[in-house]
Order: C-alpha cells, then structure tokens, then sequence
C-alpha cells in the first residue's frame, strides 16, 4: 500500500502495534465515554392501587367457576376413557366389549 510516497507494509511489527493501539484506545474510550441514563420513577405516578368492583368479582368467579367445570369434565373424560380399556384388554389377550364365556349366563340362556 502507498500512502504519502511511502510503502507501508500491514504486516510489519510497527503497523501492527499501530492498529492494536488505535483497537486498544478505541474500546476504553467507548467504556469511559458513557452518558449517563435516566430512569424515571413511574411508581410515584401511580400509587392507587387497584381495587375490583363487584362486576370484577363477578366476572374472575365466574371463570375460575368454568374453569372448575372444565377440569372436572376432564378428569371424568379419562375416568370413563380407562374403564372402556378396561373393558376392551383381557389379560389372556383376547379383545372384546363383552366377554363370553362358556358354559355362562349367556350360553345357558340360549339353551332354554
């Protein structure tokens, strides 16, 4: 590179400390150099606290009230969802909604 009629070489030892020092001063700078940050107080703006009204009530009652219910019909869904598998899966293997068996109810009501 030819700057000023001189040949200058990057990667000479003096132009390298050249461009550590200017990376060096650069960054301590930019941490010295602050500007100082505002931070307003939005908590004296507003001390009220919050106060439901009856309608608020109501309302938070009747949807923890659904969400009650929702839970409820839940847990019922997988109670009857067990007992149909239940019903369903034998421990000998065999799959059916009503077991038969010989020699039953079911087979002595046939024979009469």
């Amino acid at each position: 590179m030819k700057i000023w009629n001189k040949n200058i070489c990057l990667t000479s030892p003096t132009s390298i400390m050249i461009m550590v020092a200017l990376l060096f001063s650069t960054i301590v700078l930019a941490n010295v150099w602050t500007e100082e940050v505002v931070v307003e107080d939005i908590v004296k703006e507003d001390k009220k606290m919050w106060i439901p009204t009856k309608e608020d009530i109501l309302y938070q009652d009747s949807m923890y009230t659904i969400i009650r219910n929702t839970q409820n019909d839940v847990t019922n869904i997988k109670e009857d969802i067990v007992h149909i598998l239940e019903r369903l899966d034998y421990a000998d293997g065999t799959h059916d909604s009503i077991r038969y068996v010989k020699g039953g109810k079911i087979d002595k009501k046939r024979n009469k």
